[in-house]
């Protein structure tokens, strides 16, 4: 599966599980937030691994900046957010 397909279900069950929100939610305050949350979403059965979801968020940007003139001086500045942990946790919030 793969890791956008995966946060997807584990939004859609956040949100009809509001414990499994709560606990997603105070991965923020954990000194280990990713491998919380990653832990807590493969307890939830989808299974998420911190290098797949760190490699996901570099590679979705990467491409986005490839598509934007090359990627090269000419480009437009790209003010974009490639941490799929932080956008799933700010959705999460606005829930």
């Amino acid at each position: 599966m793969e890791v956008y397909e995966a946060l997807t279900l584990l939004r859609e069950k956040a949100v009809r599980d509001p414990a499994l929100r709560n606990h997603l939610l105070q991965t923020r305050n954990s000194r280990t937030p990713l491998s919380d949350f990653c832990r807590l979403s493969t307890q939830a059965g989808i299974e998420l691994y911190e290098m797949d979801l760190l490699s996901a968020g570099e590679d979705y940007y990467a491409a986005m900046r490839r598509s934007t003139n090359g990627g090269g001086e000419n480009s437009p500045l790209l003010v974009g957010e490639d941490d799929y942990y932080e956008l799933f946790m700010e959705e999460l919030e606005g829930l």
